[in-house]
């Protein structure tokens, strides 16, 4: 095997178990599983399983104790932040969640029509599309976050896409909320109202005009507001 192929195997371990420990399938104090069971598994060497190790405990995420094996350590706690879907039941915390959004989409629409590339743009047109063709809320949702994925990896800052990967879906408020009823042409009419906003966000990153983009971003979220805040009053 050579070094090369070594590191890109050991780097493709490492952003498992990262993965892993920001969703909170591993937790501080937890044992990783042992070399035998990961080489078995993955099928890797053991110069592998230990380079990802090294690299696991370099960043706090890995406590090696003699006799015992290997366990997240307590520096990971900062990485299990999670919004877990009982969160988000309540219009009150969909709120929350929109707060907190209104300036980073609009910073990262910004930034994204300043450095888009034409790839991007494509992936953002993907997912206006598959929001034109859904009519239930999963698809709808899936579709939603696809595209202020693709915004996010648009910004070339990898911090913006990792925070939006690792909230995903969360990131989205609950359609279930919002709508009452299940047919598809209420959802359709919901998708396509999204995606007004949507296509207004994608028109001014398309220009490269971040000055819109970030207007479009924030009249978006100023929208989902108004709206949640209408259900919060109902309620």
């Amino acid at each position: 095997m050579s070094v090369t192929k070594a590191a890109t195997l050991a780097d493709d371990l490492v952003r498992l178990f990262e993965a892993q420990i920001e969703a909170g399938i591993l937790t501080p104090g937890d044992r990783y599983p042992t070399e035998r069971q990961i080489t078995e598994e993955f099928l890797v060497s053991r110069t592998v399983v230990r380079e990802a190790f090294a690299r696991l405990a370099a960043r706090g995420l890995l406590e090696s104790r003699r006799g015992a094996g290997a366990f997240v350590g307590n520096a990971a706690h900062y990485r299990a932040f999670q919004v877990t879907p009982e969160e988000v039941e309540a219009i009150e915390d969909v709120l929350k969640l929109l707060e907190m959004r209104m300036g980073f989409e609009s910073e990262m629409a910004e930034l994204a029509a300043e450095r888009r590339s034409e790839a991007h743009l494509a992936e953002m047109r993907d997912a206006l599309a598959a929001m034109d063709r859904s009519e239930d809320a999963n698809g709808s949702v899936l579709a939603d976050a696809a595209f202020h994925a693709a915004i996010a990896r648009a910004t070339g800052n990898d911090y913006f896409e990792r925070f939006t990967t690792f909230l995903g879906v969360r990131l989205i408020p609950s359609w279930k909320l919002y709508l009452q009823a299940d047919d598809p042409e209420t959802h359709r009419g919901y998708a396509r109202t999204i995606n007004r906003d949507h296509e207004a966000i994608y028109s001014a990153i398309e220009d490269g005009d971040g000055s819109r983009a970030r207007r479009a971003a924030r009249e978006h979220m100023e929208r989902s507001l108004e709206r949640y805040r209408g259900l919060s009053k109902r309620s």
